[in-house]
C-alpha cells in the first residue's frame, strides 16, 4: 500500500472560501517546488484544468495528435499494456520515446472516479535515488545512449537517449523498467531492478474524486498505476512542456 500524498491543494479555505487565485498558485508552486507533484482537491465544476495546465508551459500533443487525452478503459485494449486497460502500469517516465525532450509536467484530472478498489497514480521521487549513485555510475547514465523501444503498441524502436539528461541547469530523468534496450549485463539493468523495488517502498498513492487533478514534474518523479475494475473510470491527461 502506498503512502499518503503531502503536497495537497485545496481550492478553498477553511471558511469555505475560494482561496484568491494568485495565492491558490504560488502555493501551487511552492508544493510542486518542495516535493515534485500537487494534488489539487475541491475544484469546482468550473475549474478549467487545460487553461490552469498552459500557466505552466505549452501543451503537448500526444502520439495521436490530440492535446487532451481520454483515459478510460476500452475493452479491445484490456489485454495489452496500454493506458486504455485496466492493468496496473510499472514506473517510468513519460515521453522517453520521444525525439526531443519529454514533457516537463503530466496533469491527469478526474471525470469519473472509480468505483471500488485500484485506479491509483503512484508517484515517487527520484532525486534522493540519484543522489545515491556514485559519481562512476551517474557518468555512466549520463554518457550512454540507449534504443527506447515505443510503449503505444509495436511501433519498434524509437530514439536513441541517456536515462540522465542536462537542460537549462535541470536534470531531465527518463526510465522505464520495460522499455529500454540493454543487456543482462549492463549497469543500467540492475538499476532498473533497484528502482523498481525503491519504487515499490516508497511510493505514494493518489485516490481520486470526481474533479480532482495531478500535476507532477515527470523530470524528476516515476509514475505509474495500480490495477481496477470499474470500467466507468474516466481521466484526462495532459503534457506540459517545458515553459521557454
Amino acid at each position: 500500500m502506498g503512502r499518503s500524498p503531502l503536497s495537497v491543494l485545496h481550492r478553498t479555505d477553511a471558511n469555505g472560501k475560494p482561496v484568491p487565485d494568485v495565492l491558490f498558485e504560488k502555493t501551487f508552486q511552492s508544493l510542486m517546488d518542495e516535493h515534485g507533484y500537487v494534488h489539487l482537491t475541491g475544484l469546482p465544476d468550473d475549474f478549467d484544468p487545460v487553461a490552469f495546465g498552459r500557466r505552466l508551459g505549452p501543451l503537448m500533443p500526444h502520439h495521436d495528435g490530440a492535446l487532451v487525452a481520454e483515459v478510460r478503459p476500452a475493452p479491445a485494449a484490456d489485454g495489452v499494456y496500454y493506458p486504455g486497460s485496466t492493468k496496473a502500469f510499472a514506473p517510468h517516465t513519460e515521453g522517453y520515446d520521444l525525439l526531443g525532450l519529454p514533457p516537463r509536467y503530466l496533469a491527469l484530472w478526474c471525470v469519473h472516479p472509480p468505483a471500488g478498489d485500484g485506479g491509483e497514480t503512484t508517484l515517487a521521487d527520484t532525486r534522493p535515488w540519484l543522489a545515491g549513485l556514485s559519481e562512476q555510475n551517474r557518468q555512466h547514465l549520463e554518457r550512454t545512449e540507449y534504443d527506447w523501444t515505443n510503449p503505444h503498441g509495436d511501433l519498434g524502436v524509437a530514439f536513441r537517449h541517456p536515462l540522465l539528461d542536462e537542460h537549462r541547469g535541470s536534470t531531465v530523468v527518463r526510465f522505464s523498467v520495460n522499455n529500454i534496450v540493454r543487456d543482462d549485463t549492463d549497469p543500467v539493468a540492475a538499476l532498473q531492478s533497484v528502482w523498481q523495488r525503491l519504487f515499490d517502498e516508497q511510493h505514494l498513492a493518489i485516490s481520486y474524486q470526481r474533479n480532482d487533478m495531478v500535476v507532477w514534474d515527470n523530470w524528476r518523479l516515476l509514475h505509474a498505476r495500480t490495477a481496477f475494475a470499474d470500467p466507468h473510470r474516466h481521466l484526462r491527461r495532459i503534457h506540459i512542456a517545458e515553459a521557454h
